[in-house]
Order: C-alpha cells, then sequence, then structure tokens
C-alpha cells in the first residue's frame, strides 16, 4: 500500500510510462544575487543556483534535445518534463520568459512543463504568461518557501516573507491550468518537530498542489559551508530526518503530491551530511518507518483524532486574576 502519494507513481498513472525531468539553465539570475535585494544569494544555494553545472550553457533547445538522449538511454524514458530549474526562472521581462518558455513546446515528448522560481517574482505579467503557457502543456510553478517560520525565512537570508508565499499561491491558482508546487527544507536550526508539522498544516491550508522536501545540507562556497567549516551548524542525522519527514507527511494534505523527499547533489559541490546522497536509503527508511507507525500521508489531518495522536500543546499561558 502507498502510504504517501508519490510523484512517481502520479505520473505514471498519468500517462502510462516513465517520465523523466530534463533539469534547465536557461539563462535567468536572481533579485537575491544581483543587488536588487541582496548580492549574497540565500544561505544554502551554490553558484549554479541549483541547476546544471555551467556558467554558459548551451541553447535550451540543444539542452532538451541533450536531456532527451540521455535520459532515454540511461533511463529508458518516454516522455519529459521541462524543469526550468537554475535560479528564479520567473525573474526577466515577459516577452524573453515567453522566448524561453515556449522552445520546450516544440517537442511533443516534453508532456509538462515546469518553473522554479521565488514567491516575490511572479507579478501578475508574469502570471498572464504563465497562464497562457498552460493553455499548451500542464504546467507546474516551483516556488520556494523553504519554511513557514519567518525567522528561519531569515536566518537563510531568503528576503521575502510568508505572506509573499501565500499570495503568490493564490493569484497563481485563480489562473487556469497552474499547479502550484512548495519546496520546504528540514532540519533548519532551531525547527523541531513543532515548526515542521506547522509548515505541513500550513501547506495544506492553501491550494497547493505538491511538495518538494528537502534536508537541510551543505554545498560548496555557501553561506552554509562557512558555518559549517566553523562547527556552528548542527545538521540532522539520517534517523532525525526520516522521523521529520514522517511527522511532515502525516500532517500533508493526502491529496499533496509529494514530488521529492531528498536533497543530493553533484558531488564536486557536494559537502555534507554524507547519508543525503543515500537517496534510494533514504527513501526506503521513511517506507518503513511510516509502516512501523502503521500511518499515511495526511493521517494527523483527519477528523475524529484521539487526543493522544494530536500533537501535544506547550504549556498554555497563565494570566494572574
Amino acid at each position: 500500500m502507498a502510504r504517501y502519494r508519490k510523484y512517481s507513481v502520479y505520473l505514471k498513472e498519468k500517462y502510462g510510462a516513465r517520465v523523466h525531468r530534463i533539469p534547465l539553465q536557461a539563462g535567468f539570475y536572481c533579485p537575491n544575487r544581483d543587488g536588487r535585494l541582496s548580492r549574497q544569494g540565500c544561505i544554502f544555494c551554490d553558484v549554479y543556483g541549483s541547476g546544471p553545472l555551467t556558467f554558459k550553457p548551451p541553447p535550451i533547445r540543444e539542452q532538451l534535445l541533450e536531456g532527451m538522449k540521455r535520459a532515454r538511454r540511461r533511463y529508458g524514458a518516454k516522455f519529459f518534463i521541462a524543469y526550468f530549474q537554475a535560479f528564479t526562472n520567473t525573474y526577466g521581462p515577459p516577452e524573453v520568459l515567453r522566448e524561453r518558455y515556449w522552445q520546450a513546446l516544440e517537442f511533443p515528448e516534453f508532456v509538462e512543463i515546469s518553473i522554479g522560481t521565488r514567491p516575490d517574482c511572479v507579478p501578475e505579467p508574469v502570471v498572464d504568461i504563465l497562464e497562457e503557457l498552460a493553455r499548451e502543456r500542464p504546467l507546474w510553478v516551483e516556488l520556494g518557501l523553504e519554511s513557514s517560520h519567518y525567522r528561519s525565512l531569515r536566518w537563510m537570508r531568503r528576503n521575502h516573507g510568508v505572506a509573499d508565499f501565500i499570495d503568490a499561491v493564490l493569484r497563481l491558482k485563480k489562473r487556469q491550468g497552474i499547479n502550484v508546487a512548495a519546496h520546504v527544507i528540514l532540519g533548519i536550526p532551531g525547527e523541531g518537530k513543532e515548526e515542521v508539522v506547522e509548515t505541513a498544516r500550513f501547506l495544506s491550508a492553501l491550494p497547493v498542489d505538491g511538495v518538494k522536501i528537502h534536508p537541510l545540507h551543505v554545498l560548496k562556497n555557501t553561506g552554509l559551508e562557512k558555518l559549517y567549516r566553523e562547527g556552528k551548524l548542527p545538521l540532522l542525522s539520517m534517523e532525525e530526518f526520516v522521523s521529520l519527514a514522517v511527522d511532515f507527511l502525516e500532517n500533508l494534505r493526502e491529496d499533496i503530491v509529494v514530488m521529492r523527499i531528498s536533497g543530493e547533489r553533484s558531488l564536486e559541490l557536494f559537502i555534507a551530511p554524507e547519508w543525503a546522497l543515500e537517496k534510494q536509503k533514504v527513501l526506503a527508511e521513511i517506507d518503513r518507518e511510516m509502516e512501523k507507525r502503521d500511518s499515511f500521508q495526511g493521517r494527523k489531518l483527519k477528523l475524529g483524532l484521539k487526543p493522544e495522536e494530536c500533537m501535544p500543546l506547550r504549556e498554555p499561558v497563565k494570566f494572574s486574576t
């Protein structure tokens, strides 16, 4: 029995064959790096903006063709998703966005398009373009939330607030055909079970369609690397991450597609924790923990929970009379 809504199963049921994501570096940058908001960037983001490892990417069409060729040979994939991944992929004039997105529409094998961006970078003219694109091909807009707690966003140097995320989700979901996914990080210093559960319930209260869950991990040439080298960055063990991931899933609305529960990166960039590179082992441990708890996605959102199954509350504030 599937205990949470896995993305691979969702795609297989929808298309009847393996679907592989092709990551793209489309030449966009980020307001958190170019000086509009900051020049530091997010504390976890590498110099390639979490995308393909190149500063001079080939034309998008060439990336699409090469990605298809490689995925067919290695995975036997039949269909593909064009994933505009690196940096902030709605950060540009609408006419530029249109020119770059529409290149993926040349290939019928690309059955969906996914666009990664920040929640503060989807103004209405951009949303117009996204809605138009969604009429041509199923579309996902992936918003980096990371946490529903503002102090965590400040620590990560995100330079946006929780309100920006809510606003972006509600405006995108007013448009026809746009699916919205959220990126979430588990293991942020200062966040434990209560904060993780709160983020899951926060997402469950919004019209979010998908979620990607990542463990906090350290990459070269990032703010996190400096903290890690100085011994100032506590990282989760695999067991701790698995437990928090299951806590998150138990409090996540059951129809939300879980698009990812991992956080590996290229070995030439990756520093720690080493267990995060063992993707299949991590996924197996999550399945095992859910089976051990006899749990499933959304279990703790169900009506009729017994009091002992609910999240324990903090001590109530006492007022003098």
